[in-house]
């Protein structure tokens, strides 16, 4: 039957489109629908860059990076493209700082490669920055970023290449869950399958509604800055760390950024934003007053930027559950729908991981990789 598919994914951002390709390696027939363009700007997971480490403050997502990386290696031969690119990655804050305590002992018990460093050989070796006496900097050599928008568009051409059909500028107007499928309409089309995964975004919690559940997901509104530095060469991918600042304690969030590369300029962006009500009530102008704002960090901690204008600065949707854990599970009520949601500030550099965990998931009922912080259930107890 025309419309009739195996799984339907709703959502080809970047754990949706990764759906799709693992699912095309099961030999699904598959359905990606886009209510955007593929790649588009709306959402989370447009854009140059997304790091990628294993310095975490916890045990779970060190040991999901061990899995992770070489899935990316798989999808770059596949591709035939560089998505990971290597860099080397810094943490630092203040010594007493609960959140870098948590990651130096998580990144030590889980046996990845790292140094603390003095704050003599930290300024040697990284004078882009300044560090305060009382801070400590930890130093990861694997960690980098990935390429967001290529990375997307590759699992996208992948999982076309395994059959999947992509539909774009396609919402979902109606989602019907059966005992053992579902239907969907979509713009007055109708599509059915035996599964269902939604990675919908910021516009999961409203899709989900029609299926019995309501997820405590909030979407912020956060902004990405790029900056033009004059002194390029110093703030570029090739001497220059990814890097996060655990100073929210003296700045108003968590700041972290990616060094310029192709051209992006020197990104640097707050961990956070404020609250907003829908997501299709966002605006996305930029405001100037988040890149003042960021300014006595950079005069403190980055001084070659500090005066720098911003070449280029963008909206970004964070969606994020109360405990800043990932949902990666089963709907608790149709075991053949499959939820991806509240990945944002940290979500992408597994996305390809997360792809793989939900279509083990919704075709074998559990993966093999631990999603002991991922459950629905946690959200009931």
């Amino acid at each position: 039957m025309k419309n009739t598919y195996d799984t339907i994914v709703i959502g080809a951002g970047a754990m949706g489109s990764a759906a799709a390709y693992y699912l095309g390696k099961r030999g699904q027939r598959v359905l990606l629908l886009e209510q955007f363009d593929i790649d588009h700007r709306r959402g989370s997971s447009y854009g140059y860059s997304r790091i990628i480490r294993y310095s975490y403050d916890h045990p779970e997502y060190v040991e999901l990076m061990k899995d992770t990386f070489p899935l990316w290696c798989n999808v770059e031969d596949e591709l035939g493209e560089t998505l990971y690119h290597r860099t080397g990655g810094i943490s630092f804050g203040p010594a007493d700082d609960k959140s870098l305590q948590a990651t130096i002992k998580a990144v030590e018990n889980g046996g990845i490669d790292y140094e603390l460093l003095s704050i003599e050989d930290a300024q040697e070796r990284f004078p882009q920055f300044r560090f305060a006496s009382d801070f400590k900097v930890l130093y990861q050599p694997d960690s980098g970023f990935i390429s967001a928008s290529k990375a997307v568009r590759g699992h996208v051409k992948l999982a076309r290449r395994l059959g999947a059909v992509v539909i774009e500028s396609a919402p979902v107007d109606q989602i019907q869950v059966n005992s053992n499928s579902v239907n969907l309409s979509v713009a007055g089309d109708r599509y059915s399958a035996d599964h269902l995964i939604v990675t919908a975004g910021s516009w999961a919690r409203s899709l989900l509604n029609e299926t019995g559940i309501d997820l405590p997901l909030t979407t912020l509104r956060c902004q990405l800055n790029f900056m033009s530095p004059a002194d390029w060469r110093s703030y570029e991918s090739e001497r220059c760390p990814v890097w996060g600042a655990f100073v929210s304690e003296r700045f108003r969030e968590t700041v972290y950024g990616i060094p310029s590369h192709d051209g992006s300029g020197f990104k640097i962006a707050f961990h956070g934003g404020p609250p907003v009500g829908s997501p299709d009530e966002i605006d996305y102008e930029p405001d100037a007053s988040n890149v003042e704002a960021l300014r006595p960090f950079m005069r403190a901690h980055i001084p070659g930027i500090a005066s720098a204008p911003a070449r280029e600065s963008r909206i970004c949707l964070y969606t994020q559950t109360p405990d800043g854990h990932f949902i990666v599970d089963r709907h608790p009520q149709y075991p053949h729908v499959a939820i991806g949601a509240g990945f944002s500030g940290h979500g992408f550099k597994f996305s390809t991981m997360v792809g793989k965990m939900l279509t083990d998931i919704v075709l074998d009922g559990r993966t093999p990789h631990n999603d002991v912080l991922f459950k629905v259930s946690r959200f009931s107890d």
